[in-house]
């Protein structure tokens, strides 16, 4: 057997959780560096998963000779920063969703990646959901066609909470974290680039300084057109939900169950080898570290999403 992947993971919070269990499914892996914020709490969950190194700081971590590579679940702004280090360090790097909050630092990270030829990919989960890769499949295979993507992200997130109910030490963000998702999926299944895009935001809360509920239209080369409407504000029912609207057919995804246009449902247990989007995600990414080769998601695969946000953002500037 090939030498294990040896792992280092920053931010020990709700989605570093949700890695942690899938690198636990894949052969070949070791985590032996956790890195986040608060001392105390990083040792208890490095205790529960066996991980020998801990830290508050990702510089210890990357100074360890045997780590290959790191995945990053750390708060936005600090993404891009961070994946940089990695490179620089000469660390294959997974960076969680978004890959940067401006066009300008996502643009250094692809630059930097070009330069290093290192690994370095981020998280656009979607594209590896069971039930967004059977649509895909049916794409590629010339059986559907999107005429149109509708699509729903809602929250309950009056108060900074994190996906576990905790306090975030950071604020989270409709456009260039949860647009993002969308912004990547729609081009990547209508395998055709976005030229037109436009936004509407509503009111900024108070406190949060963010706004609470978008609107946004896309509209790719091929005449494909997307309708994305996020909030922060809904109670319930909460999560993301895809319709797409096709030339031969509708096909409704909610995370990893897809049914058709009748509610009728579609077995994807069969797509792949796991029904976990994070766990595929991350076994993309150690195959590419293994194989020596380009991840479906590399940050230069997702550039193009950002440029669109970047688009988005300023129009929403302009509206005031």
């Amino acid at each position: 057997m090939s030498k294990p992947i040896k792992v280092a993971l920053a931010g020990a919070g709700a989605f570093g959780i949700k890695h942690l269990d899938a690198l636990r499914l894949i052969d070949g892996v070791e985590v032996v560096s956790l890195v986040s914020r608060e001392l105390d709490k990083t040792r208890e969950v490095a205790a529960k998963y066996s991980i020998p190194h801990v830290t508050t700081d990702l510089a210890d971590s990357l100074a360890l000779p045997d780590v290959d590579a790191v995945i990053l679940c750390t708060p936005t702004q600090m993404h891009a920063g961070q994946a940089m280090q990695c490179l620089r360090a000469g660390k294959h790097v997974q960076v969680e969703i978004p890959l940067a909050d401006s066009l300008r630092d996502a643009e250094q990270v692809v630059a930097l990646q070009r330069e290093t030829g290192l690994v370095a990919m981020c998280g656009h989960t979607r594209r590896f959901n069971p039930s967004h890769q059977w649509v895909r499949r049916k794409i590629v295979a010339g059986e559907f066609a999107i005429q149109q993507m509708d699509v729903q992200t809602y929250f309950f997130r009056r108060s900074n909470m994190n996906a576990l109910g905790q306090p975030r030490s950071w604020t989270d963000h409709l456009l260039w974290h949860h647009a993002a998702h969308t912004v990547d999926l729609f081009a990547y299944q209508a395998r055709s680039p976005i030229v037109q895009a436009n936004a509407l935001q509503g009111p900024i809360h108070p406190v949060l300084g963010i706004a609470m509920d978008m609107s946004i239209q896309l509209r790719a080369a091929n005449g494909a057109i997307c309708t994305l409407s996020l909030s922060f504000n809904n109670d319930g029912p909460l999560g993301t939900f895809f319709r797409y609207i096709g030339d031969s057919g509708t096909y409704i995804a909610r995370y990893d169950d897809l049914v058709n246009g009748k509610e009728e449902k579609i077995d994807v247990s069969g797509v792949d080898v796991s029904m976990n989007g994070i766990e595929l995600q991350d076994r993309e990414f150690i195959a590419a570290i293994r194989e020596g080769r380009e991840p479906n998601g590399s940050v230069a695969q997702v550039l193009p999403c950002y440029e669109v946000l970047h688009r988005l953002e300023m129009q929403l500037a302009q509206q005031g």
